[in-house]
């Protein structure tokens, strides 16, 4: 009888990686899906964070070229343009949140933004 790779006895080399801190396995019962849920869940907040971040930035530095244009056409539409660009930039990231939810709903994919639980549906 011949022994396949497959039905050789596997030895495990050392103790496993189980992560690094909080958000390693030990301290997370529900393994892998709640890890990353939490990273996906963290990243769409800072990502929305930097985006706000920037708003405020691209609207002071807007209100600053306005203030500073004097009697400059040319650079009073300069900084209503960007003041324009900022809003727009801003309202486009809320309502692709709203639509994106919208449609998953529609879809019948209540759980798009909640990653771990799409996940947890799938596996069923």
């Amino acid at each position: 009888m011949h022994n396949y790779l497959a039905q050789v006895q596997q030895v495990p080399i050392g103790t496993p990686i189980t992560g690094i801190g909080e958000i390693g396995l030990e301290n997370n019962p529900g393994g892998g899906v709640s890890i990353m849920a939490r990273v996906i869940s963290v990243t769409i907040g800072f990502l929305t964070l930097i985006g706000a971040i920037y708003f405020m930035f691209v609207l002071i530095t807007g209100a600053i070229g306005i203030i500073g244009a004097g009697g400059d056409k040319q650079a009073l539409q300069i900084a209503q343009r960007k003041i324009t660009m900022g809003i727009i930039g801003m309202v486009v990231t809320v309502a692709a949140m709203f639509v994106m939810d919208l449609i998953a709903n529609i879809i019948g994919i209540p759980d798009i933004l909640n990653f771990g639980a799409m996940i947890q549906r799938i596996r069923l």
